[in-house]
């Protein structure tokens, strides 16, 4: 199929969704639901060609009555128009491909981010927590929800591990190339020497899978309950409120014990284990596309480094974009981490494009 019956083929669906919203006889509501979701995912490119035929057609006036039009003055005004038309156009084609790229069905969900303190003692706990309150201020930045779904803090301030659910527009598709280790160098608090430490935190994002997207049978799960711990191993419940699942098909499991109610933590337990079924299924099923794109955006492997963090130097790079910003404490604050994240998607687009483009 041509690019323009393609493009054909959108309108005359968009069209066709419209007229059967229109007259909702006969329809049952998960029908109108469904309708309106693909007539509101078809409008932006539908307006999008609307915009570009219009301007095409604009300019097809113009060549007429330049051809036509025997005042030079005229002639002059209609080429000058004309040109700043003509200008509009490769933007606006570069709009249309974009929407036709294919989408990642994930990319509307909200996300589980899981952080964890890596190689670097308690320096790469700190860290842990300089980035979990970065992605705090981000999501307040973005009006985002912020829910702690489980945290373990070190005695000085840092945090070994955090699961937090971030929910809002459009969550994973901006916090997922978030993923990956983040390395961080620095002189430590507790350094007297003044040597500069290196040290990683790991970030994990995925998509927050609904009951829907990922069904899970009973059988399928072992959840042994127990009496929550503190730091140390002290008991901080005095009652077997803590609950470790098992999903005994992918060995994956989740444990939470930060509620005091068995039922809260079981629940939270579920969401978490949920988003890692579907991310592990997502992993599957892109093994070979992310083997083709891997040394472009990256294989979004959480083993891969990704990004550094230089406070004598006040930079932060981005290894997979090759990006470097010297806004250290923006970013770190939320305010400049769009101009990563912005840079990822752009690229993440021209790679997609170059691939249904070769």
């Amino acid at each position: 199929m041509t690019l323009d019956a393609k493009l054909l083929r959108l309108i005359e669906r968009h069209d066709e969704l419209g007229a059967a919203m229109s007259h909702q006889a006969g329809l049952s509501s998960d029908d109108i639901v469904r309708l309106s979701k693909e007539y509101a995912d078809l409008t932006p490119i539908v307006e999008t060609i609307g915009e570009l035929r219009g301007v095409t057609a604009e300019i097809a006036e113009l060549d007429s009555l330049i051809e036509t039009e025997s005042d030079p003055e005229m002639r002059s005004l209609a080429g000058g128009e004309r040109n700043a038309l003509a200008k509009k156009i490769p933007a606006l084609e570069h709009r249309v491909k974009l929407h036709l790229l294919p989408r990642d069905e994930a990319d509307a969900k909200n996300a589980i981010l899981e952080l964890r303190a890596g190689t670097g003692g308690e320096e790469a706990a700190l860290f842990a927590a300089d980035l979990f309150r970065m992605y705090q201020r981000y999501a307040e930045i973005h009006g985002w929800k912020v829910e702690i779904l489980h945290t373990a803090e070190t005695g000085l301030g840092g945090i070994r591990e955090a699961i937090v659910s971030i929910s809002g527009r459009d969550v994973f598709a901006r916090l997922k190339f978030e993923s990956g280790v983040h390395r961080v160098q620095r002189v430590p608090e507790t350094e007297t020497g003044g040597r500069i430490h290196t040290s990683a935190a790991t970030v994990a994002v995925l998509p927050e899978a609904e009951e829907i997207d990922i069904r899970i049978d009973d059988k399928d799960l072992r959840i042994d309950i127990f009496r929550a711990s503190g730091p140390g191993g002290q008991s901080v419940n005095t009652t077997d409120s803590a609950v470790r699942i098992t999903h005994l098909p992918t060995g994956i499991v989740v444990s939470q014990q930060d509620e005091k109610s068995q039922h809260k933590n079981k629940a939270k337990a579920m969401r978490v284990l949920r988003a890692r079924i579907y991310d592990a299924e997502r992993a599957a099923q892109d093994a070979e596309r992310a083997a083709d794109r891997r040394g472009q955006v990256g294989s979004g492997d959480r083993s891969e480094r990704i990004r550094t963090y230089n406070f004598p130097q006040g930079r932060v790079s981005d290894h997979r974009i090759n990006l470097t910003l010297y806004k250290l404490d923006k970013v770190l604050s939320g305010e400049a981490l769009d101009e990563i994240i912005e840079a990822l998607i752009t690229d993440d687009q021209a790679t997609l494009l170059a691939a249904i483009n070769p």
